[in-house]
């Protein structure tokens, strides 16, 4: 028989209203995701730094920096690769980003690698910020070769509104290219 104080509609509204307070505990605000990600960041600026001096020209002739710290990518026939960072503007976290990628084909192994995507110009930065997921093509311009030199500061200004160095390479993955690469806006 009917229970009137009890409905199928009752219970069902209410396990609908302890899952979305439950999906809102992990959210990421008051969470430490932001310090542990800012703290990847300051320490992968200041190895680029000291590895890389060339480096420390383009940043500050940047308008913006997206650093990821660490990225992992792995690949049997398909690949993928995920990680997270911060975007920095004058030397201030405004946005933290995700990075994934997809690949398929002939492809065996891991690496992991950290990456800096230097916005030369105002428009770039202002693209990349407004845009809902931004995906990196093979117009970038390297500044960090695979020999592990930098290349110089003044030439490489003028030729890409959007700069990548690729550097910290270990694993037994042969290359680290950014094409195809899609960037989102995350709350860590």
């Amino acid at each position: 028989m009917s229970n009137p104080k009890f409905s199928r509609r009752a219970f069902t509204l209410g396990a609908f209203a302890g899952l979305t307070v439950t999906a809102a505990c992990g959210n990421g605000i008051g969470g430490r995701g932001a310090q542990m990600i800012d703290a990847r960041v300051d320490a992968t600026l200041a190895e680029m730094y000291r590895a890389y001096p060339n480096t420390v020209q383009l940043a500050q002739k940047s308008n913006g920096m997206l650093v990821m710290p660490l990225v992992t990518e792995a690949g049997l026939g398909l690949g993928g690769a995920y990680g997270r960072g911060a975007l920095r503007v004058n030397d201030v976290t405004v946005d933290y980003y995700s990075v994934t990628k997809a690949s398929g084909g002939l492809q065996i192994g891991a690496a992991q690698y950290a990456h800096v995507l230097f916005f030369m110009t105002d428009r770039a930065l202002a693209e990349f910020r407004s845009s809902p997921g931004w995906a990196a093509g093979a117009d970038l311009e390297y500044v960090i070769s695979n020999r592990g030199d930098s290349l110089n500061a003044e030439t490489t200004t003028v030729l890409a509104p959007v700069l990548a160095a690729v550097f910290g390479r270990a694993g037994l993955r042969l290359g680290a290219t950014l094409e195809g690469t899609k960037y989102t806006r995350i709350i860590p």
